[in-house]
């Protein structure tokens, strides 16, 4: 293959993937094709390497549509064809205080069959599918045997990729978990996801654990929060049953996604640390998938007497680490404009479409400007306004300003306040230890720069101000003057003791209001 058919390969192959983005495609299923390789275009027919067997049975359900946008970019028909490629030996095992070693002979071995240790083969090879369809029942047999395996309630369904309304304070935590769902990048097999609480973080969680479960129920994903985590651990222990310990030792290695929600719960519990420790430790050794999260960074979970040890936290530290951040007014709109429609639609489908009602698009905006940052909050409170709104109608009126200042009052507290600029700088200066003549002024030493950037960074996330107006605020600034200071902060987010700097003087704004 020549480099220009390469080229005209990938150059295909990314226009029909922006045709399938347009048309409204699932973000998850565009996960998986982008993770495929296209290697050539031959004589009408594009063919791609698939980076896992998932991805490869997606591609067969979907070559219809494929094809179709395919055609429709190249302006002729083009035919597509996958096979099975890159490298599918089992991973190196993750280095730990356990020897790689200990940490193997701890987990259970995987079966001969296992799909993640045969060598890459074609579609079609008849040999691999009885080697797949074998592999296949096992795993089914071994999800089947483990206790830990839930069914994912009907209360949670709703909680999936599709339904995530994502934005720029989200993105990374979600491109991440989607990634973790396909099983296509083992960047991240050690996800941490962290962020207040009511940001999104369990969403995503749960839909990792349903996409598993609709698309590759094969593979065995437990979702634990800290508590139900600690209870496995402390009855094991107290069973009379001498093997129970063992047993659960062995349900928990032989899990191939595991999935801990609100892990700082463990703070000050040794025993589930240790035991934690070492399933962590036994997972990464095999090779397998780890997500966490928690309303703090990895580092800050090592903090006060109850913290973390250093063994645990820097392990955690040395994975993924993605935050999900206060939304921003931006996000707050689309967030109502999903959630009112999505409540109507419910609403319908249940037979109680009489008692809401939509609220026109200003309404919305008002809506965005009077919620708080708590996204769990903002659904309700969308729900009560079109309520509101449909019994304002039966009346012969609709809702009005005072209306929606009302409900947010009984929603949120009363000293919860939209963030301000100034209060922003006064975070920000209270964390420098820097005068606000100082942050606002034209001296420019190397660590008031910082706070500066960081000053006007933080205004553009938490305020719903425009680039001129936080100007105004920071002494007068041009607009590319603070377009120059986000630049500068954006480019340093790479860094991780930056990133967890600014994560804390959000902390300290935000948490206090």
């Amino acid at each position: 293959m020549d480099i220009t058919q390469e080229s005209d390969a990938e150059a295909l192959w990314q226009d029909a993937l922006d045709l399938l983005a347009d048309e409204g495609q699932p973000e998850s299923l565009l996960a998986m094709f982008r993770s495929c390789t296209p290697t050539s275009l031959e004589d009408g027919t594009l063919r791609v390497e698939a980076s896992m067997r998932l991805v490869l049975k997606k591609i067969a359900a979907n070559t219809e549509v494929l094809e179709d946008v395919l055609s429709r970019a190249a302006f002729e028909p083009v035919k597509i064809e996958a096979i099975l490629g890159g490298n599918h030996t089992a991973p190196k095992a993750h280095l730990s205080t356990m020897t790689a070693e200990e940490a193997l002979a701890w987990a259970p071995q995987p079966a001969a069959a296992n799909p993640s240790n045969a060598p890459s083969s074609r579609i079609e090879d008849d040999g691999w599918r009885d080697d797949a369809e074998r592999a296949q029942r096992e795993n089914l047999r071994r999800r089947q045997n483990n206790p830990l395996v839930e069914d994912v309630g009907a209360g949670d369904s709703k909680l999936t990729f599709d339904r995530f309304v994502r934005g720029d304070e989200n993105m990374i935590a979600y491109d991440s978990a989607v990634q973790v769902a396909n099983g296509v990048n083992k960047s991240y097999s050690l996800l941490f996801i962290y962020g207040k609480s009511g940001l999104g973080k369990t969403h995503l969680l749960r839909a990792i654990q349903n996409y598993i479960a609709e698309n590759d129920p094969s593979r065995i994903c437990v979702y634990k929060d800290a508590s139900s985590f600690i209870t496995d651990y402390v009855n094991a222990s107290r069973s009379e049953n001498k093997s129970a310990a063992d047993e659960l030792r062995q349900n928990y290695a032989d899990i191939d996604v595991l999935i801990i929600d609100d892990v700082q719960g463990l703070a000050g519990k040794a025993g589930t640390i240790n035991f934690f420790f070492d399933t962590f430790n036994a997972l990464r050794a095999a090779g397998k998938w780890v997500v966490l999260a928690a309303d703090r960074t990895p580092a800050e979970l090592g903090m006060g007497k109850d913290g973390f040890d250093e063994r645990v936290t820097s392990r955690i530290g040395g994975g993924f680490t993605a935050s999900v951040q206060v939304p921003s007014y931006e996000l707050r709109v689309r967030l109502i404009e999903k959630f009112c429609e999505r409540a109507l639609e419910d609403a319908q489908k249940e037979h109680l479409g009489d008692s809401m009602a939509a609220v026109a698009a200003p309404i919305q905006r008002l809506m965005a400007e009077k919620a708080g940052n708590n996204i769990r909050l903002i659904e309700g409170f969308c729900q009560r306004c079109l309520i509101a709104e449909g019994r304002a109608r039966k009346a012969g009126g609709t809702l009005r300003e005072e209306d929606i200042s009302e409900i947010s009052r009984e929603v949120w507290p009363a000293s919860e306040k939209r963030v301000t600029v100034e209060q922003v700088q006064k975070g920000v200066e209270q964390y420098y230890d820097v005068s606000h003549a100082d942050l606002v002024g034209n001296k420019r030493n190397k660590s008031l720069m910082e706070a500066r950037h960081v000053a006007v960074w933080l205004s553009r996330e938490l305020c719903d101000q425009t680039l001129a107006d936080i100007g105004k605020k920071f002494g007068g600034r041009s607009h590319a003057t603070v377009m120059h200071s986000l630049r500068v902060i954006e480019e340093a987010r790479h860094d991780r003791a930056f990133q967890e700097r600014i994560a804390k003087v959000r902390e300290a704004i935000t948490g206090g209001l």
